[in-house]
Parts: C-alpha cells; structure tokens; sequence
C-alpha cells in the first residue's frame, strides 16, 4: 500500500505537466484560429456577373469560386442585395457549375511591390508575362491606395522636361502634375507616350496598358520602351480580352506601384494608356450589377472612380518623391465633350489634345495648341517664357 501510494505520488505530477502542455497547445491553436468559415454556393450566373447566397463578405472581400475540376476561381464581391452577394471574377470563368462552393478568404486585394519589379512586365494580378522568372516582391501595398493629406502634399515647383519641345515650351509640366492626352484612334497617343518614356527625367517609369490590343503590348515594349527604357521601368499590361475588374485592377496596381516607388523618395513617371478603358471597365461592372446607366450609358459609380484613381497620382509629402502622371483619354468620335473626356478635364491639372486634321496633313506629334493648356505653367516658367507662349499662340 506504501509503494502504491509512493508511485501515485511520482507519476500524479508528470500527468498534470502533460495535461498542462496539452491545454497550452489547444489554446495557442485556439487562439491563431480565423474562426469558421461559413460557404456559400453559386446560384446564378449572369454574363461575367456571379451571384452566391450562404456566405457574407465585405465590399472588396475576396471569395474562392470552386468550378468542376476542384479548382479556384477568385472573385471580388462587389455588389450585394438582400442575402444575395454580387461576385465578379477576376480570370477564367470555365468549369464553374450550379450550387458551385464559394469560399469567403476574408483576405483583400493587396499589390506586391518592391525593386523587384524594375524591368519586369506584368499583368493586373502582379503575375510576371515576361519570362523572366518568379517575382519575388515581399512589400505588400493596397490596391486601392492610402491618402494623403491634400495640406500635407508639396506644391508643383519644379519643371520637368518630358523631351518634346513643343510641349516644355508652350505647355510646361511640372513635377506631381496630372495631365491628360486627348484624342482620337490613330492620332499618335501611345507613340507620344513612348517618347515620354524614353526621354523624360524620371528615377522610375511605371507604365500601364490597360484594355488595349494585345499586339500593342509587345510593340509598346520592343520598339518604344527598348532595352534601356525598361531597366527602369514597370510595365502593367492587361489587354482588352481581360475581364473588366481585371483590367480595373491592372490600372490600380500601376498607380499602387508608382505610390510605393515615391513613398521611397523617387520621382517617378506614371504613364496610363488609357483611362477611357478603366472607365469602360467600371461601366461593365455596374450595368452588370443592375446599376442605372446616367450619361451615355456610363452609371454614376464610374464618375466616382475616376477621381479615386487620379488622385493618389501627384506629389507627396514635402521634402519626399512625387507621381508625375499623363493618362490617356480616348475621344470617342473625335468628340471633346464625350462624357469620360469632361470628367477628365475637371479633375486633371491640364490637357493635352491630339489633332486629327495636324495628324492627317503629316504633323507629329499632332498637338493642337490652341485647345490645349497647362494648368501649372503659371507656377513653374518664368514670366519671359510665359510672354512668349502667349505670342506664339497670338501668331498661330
């Protein structure tokens, strides 16, 4: 009985250790848990437009549609109407079922950024199209930016030479200056974006082609940009057979770049072919979630887009980098008061319009001076330069 009583003794604490680890290790797992996921399942499908009930997630939120072949389509959520959630993929739709799984991730769209990205070429979900291997990126930026205080932003002071005289002399840029191109197809948009490329003083270039033909990416690279443009540069490239949240993505991760690149104190260039297309994106999202079309057909969330996007571009804090950026603004019919090219105007620091008559009789770059103007020259050229851009413009 005293040996029993002895052994009792001795094993009872080694017991209670063992319990005790145990309940430390079921509390640690407890505690790292993200807690239940609750699914969903695919109910209709119209066009590009998902509708999943079941499951909750937030505006933005990211959900894993899971098609047939026990693979996952990624989706953004981006609409919702009673128990029903509006999904809108983000790559391939093929495979996808009725009653499919949909898997709120609880995660949102993040950008990833770093030096890494120098001289690659990517697509609207940071994937490499170049070849040139995995990118290996570990800063993480949002794609939808953070805001800077409008006080808290540097003034435009100094001139920025883009490398086309017709623009530095009578159109001054300055640097953290938001100007649009505007024109028809085929007046000479994207060539004179190269040359602004090439030649532009800038740290960092960060282009995105967005929504364009996918034989201008290559073309854009090989013959514009060429080997020594791109050692400094990002290019984004989501062509127009992309669905419309990605090629929305793929404009946003441009500017999310560039962000990150001036937050390090770099001057970088921003160079976006074309707005019109991001609008025209935004426009298919909300005609798909049954939001009423305004102006031409464009719903009222596509003019809240816009300025959301132009305005993380410009200056940053004082003393620190700055986003000169020139957007591209496709003028439908040669029409200056197409919906999307008047919003523009008024939320950009200046125009640059392309003159199809100039282009047809053989000028380029077809820059119509007369309807175009720099809202900072005031800011930045000397009053000798001012007098003589004024009678240059009296004289032609």
């Amino acid at each position: 009985m005293t040996v029993l009583n002895r052994t009792a003794t001795v094993i009872e604490p080694d017991r209670n250790a063992a319990w005790a680890r145990s309940i430390r290790r079921m509390g640690q797992r407890i505690g790292d848990s993200r807690g239940l996921v609750v699914e969903g399942k695919l109910t209709r499908m119209v066009g590009l437009t998902l509708e999943a009930v079941g499951c909750r997630a937030a505006i933005g939120g990211r959900c894993d549609v899971v098609n047939s072949a026990n693979e996952s389509i990624e989706a953004e959520v981006v609409g919702f109407a009673g128990e029903s959630l509006y999904l809108m993929p983000t790559g391939d739709i093929r495979g996808l079922e009725p009653d499919a799984r949909v898997v709120p991730t609880g995660g949102v769209s993040e950008a990833r950024v770093g030096d890494e990205l120098l001289g690659r070429i990517i697509d609207g979900s940071g994937q490499p199209l170049d070849g040139g291997g995995a990118l290996h990126a570990t800063h993480r930026w949002p794609l939808n930016g953070e805001p800077i205080n409008p006080l808290a932003r540097a003034p435009i002071r100094e001139p920025l030479d883009v490398g086309i005289r017709a623009i530095n002399a009578l159109l001054s840029v300055g640097r953290g200056q938001r100007l649009g191109l505007f024109a028809g197809s085929g007046v000479g948009k994207s060539v004179l974006l190269g040359m602004m490329t090439r030649y532009t003083n800038a740290d960092v270039v960060v282009v995105g082609l967005i929504g364009e033909r996918g034989r201008e990416v290559k073309e854009f690279v090989d013959n514009i940009l060429g080997e020594e443009g791109l050692r400094r540069a990002v290019v984004v490239a989501v062509p127009a057979d992309q669905p419309p949240l990605r090629r929305m993505h793929g404009a946003m991760l441009a500017t999310a770049i560039a962000e990150y690149f001036r937050d390090q104190g770099k001057q970088v260039l921003l160079l976006m072919d074309s707005l019109t297309r991001f609008a025209q994106a935004q426009r298919e999202i909300g005609l798909a979630i049954n939001e009423p079309p305004a102006t031409k057909g464009y719903p009222p969330s596509v003019f809240a887009k816009l300025p959301q996007l132009v305005e993380r571009a410009g200056n940053g804090d004082r003393g620190g980098g700055s986003i000169t950026a020139f957007y591209t603004v496709l003028v439908e019919g040669d029409d200056q008061n197409d919906p999307i090219a008047d919003a523009a105007r008024a939320i950009l620091d200046g125009h640059i319009v392309l003159s199809r008559r100039l282009a047809e009789a053989g000028q380029y770059p077809a820059i119509d001076i007369e309807s175009s103007v720099s809202r900072a020259m005031n800011e930045i050229a000397d009053s000798r330069q001012l007098a003589a851009a004024r009678d240059f413009k009296s004289l032609y």
